[in-house]
């Protein structure tokens, strides 16, 4: 089976289907805290405070010409200064300066451009990246000096999390697409180190989609296992367990 990333940096696979193109409603998509069905149909995010969360990477190239320019997902974590974003590893090791927009869509930048000032990249990453340690944190730095948290609110990290526990929302930017899709379900294990959950339609771009309960936890982070997998509708994260935890201690300086 090709291996194809979900980073459209190395890879921008042709959509896989046809994306369901339905309004993101109570009525019509299930709540991430096992709510109401159906699971497993992606649709189009409504632009909320929630969902303004999450966001898309750029180039810093692209800071004035932004629509078709975004490769990969993310989305802000609580964090003692307000300033940390979650995403795949694969996304920002070797790129070059870039920069996070929140709540993108149709080419603006709602709540503004932020770049990119340090990442955390986990050690089996950096050295020979394993796709178990295929998550990274980066901090952002953005206009009129308030932090991204201030502006966006965030989700909370929670690691040790039990894989299918509850269902969960994915919420990413396929790079053929001006606007953010999402998907409710419920995570399986994959292996002791790595977590899948079938959504329909999660193509290059979506790399880094937080997995988030319903508690606004990031229990998941699309990527993992080839890069997020190799088919549209299957999607992995590494499980977040010590490692990811001692991560967020190093990028947060220890500070919850």
């Amino acid at each position: 089976m090709t291996r194809i990333s979900r980073s459209s940096v190395t890879s921008r696979p042709a959509l896989l289907g046809a994306v369901v193109m339905l309004a993101l409603t109570s009525a019509s998509v299930a709540a991430a805290d096992d709510g109401p069905g159906p699971f497993g149909v992606t649709a189009d995010v409504v632009a909320t405070r929630q969902s303004a969360r999450v966001g898309a990477l750029f180039g810093a190239d692209r800071v004035d010409r932004l629509a078709g320019g975004h490769f990969c997902t993310a989305s802000v974590v609580h964090s003692p200064r307000g300033d940390l974003v979650v995403t795949a590893a694969h996304c920002v090791s070797g790129a070059g300066e870039l920069v996070f927009v929140p709540g993108y869509r149709d080419g603006k930048a709602p709540y503004g451009v932020w770049k990119v000032t340090q990442r955390f990249l986990p050690d089996g990453w950096a050295e020979g990246e394993d796709e178990d340690s295929d998550l990274a944190f980066v901090t952002v730095a953005g206009p009129g000096g308030r932090p991204v948290e201030d502006v966006v609110g965030a989700n909370r990290l929670a690691t040790g999390v039990a894989t299918g526990a509850t269902a969960v929302t994915v919420t990413g930017y396929p790079d053929s697409r001006e606007v953010p899709i999402s998907c409710t379900n419920k995570p399986t294990l994959h292996s002791t180190t790595q977590q899948r959950i079938d959504c329909p339609d999660f193509t290059g771009g979506t790399s880094g989609s937080p997995w988030v309960n319903g508690d606004h936890q990031v229990v998941g982070v699309l990527g993992g296992h080839e890069q997020g997998g190799s088919t549209a509708d299957t999607s992995y994260s590494v499980v977040l367990g010590s490692e990811a935890a001692q991560l967020y201690r190093q990028a947060t300086g220890g500070d919850r």
